[in-house]
């Protein structure tokens, strides 16, 4: 499988610069590689892809957006790998052309997130009664899905909630509201273009699709969004998407 991947990414001009058999590995490699985009399975030995992400996530040294590509379409690997820091879920049956789209969107910063991904995760943070967060303790090695998000998985599943679609890390929710400079369950520092523009992320659309709504170049849309993700203190427009729903504000 690496193997395949590596002949379709260095076939439409992606580096690759190492590979890892393990979840071990693949720590270690990212720390000493600096890669810019990593592809993480779920399933390895030593060490699960789930807490793998973690840990690179966690390494102030790595710069590297992590997409989980993996066999299973299930909600706990979906929810754990977002909670533990990943910027995209691909699963391994699609084409070649996604996974090449996958790695150049996340290295550009972006979230890759399907639409019917993007709904699960909307759903979950609108079921009722559930505590809005992706905060999660690390999983027990080899057993994705068995840390606190999965116990919240859970409950989202007895809530009867429908399973509408995308999303990524960490947001700490209170009851939704309406937005307001001065709340401080919103959004309080953003400005009136840059609330528009996170709005429109949570939308799930493109940088090129958000300039070409509000009639502004693309570049100027990119400086908005940082300045969104900086001011809300999340790491990507993933967490930014998970922010904007669950406090309100989309």
């Amino acid at each position: 499988m690496r193997a395949g991947f590596r002949m379709i990414l260095e076939a439409a001009g992606i580096e690759v610069v190492g590979e890892a058999a393990t979840g071990a590995e693949a720590v270690a490699a990212a720390s000493a590689l600096h890669p810019d985009v990593v592809c993480m399975d779920v399933q390895m030995p030593d060490l699960d892809g789930i807490e793998a992400t973690r840990r690179i996530v966690a390494d102030p040294s790595v710069a590297a957006a992590v997409v989980i590509v993996t066999t299973f379409d299930r909600d706990d690997y979906l929810f754990e790998a977002l909670s533990a820091g990943a910027s995209g879920f691909l699963l391994k049956n699609a084409g070649p052309e996604e996974l090449v789209s996958a790695v150049r969107v996340a290295a550009a910063g972006e979230a890759l997130l399907a639409p019917e991904v993007t709904r699960r995760v909307i759903a979950r943070f609108a079921a009722p009664g559930l505590q809005n967060s992706f905060d999660s303790g690390p999983s027990t090695p080899g057993q994705p899905g068995s840390g606190p998000a999965a116990a919240d998985l859970e409950e989202f599943r007895s809530s009867g909630a429908d399973h509408p679609d995308q999303v990524r890390r960490r947001a700490h929710a209170a009851p939704p509201a309406q937005p307001s400079r001065t709340d401080p369950r919103g959004a309080p520092d953003l400005t009136e273009r840059e609330m528009e523009v996170l709005r429109l992320v949570a939308q799930a659309m493109s940088n090129a699709e958000i300039a070409a709504r509000l009639y502004i170049g693309e570049a100027t849309v990119k400086t908005h969004v940082s300045n969104v993700l900086q001011k809300l203190g999340v790491r990507d427009r993933v967490a930014a998407v998970v922010y904007a729903h669950s406090h309100g504000l989309a």
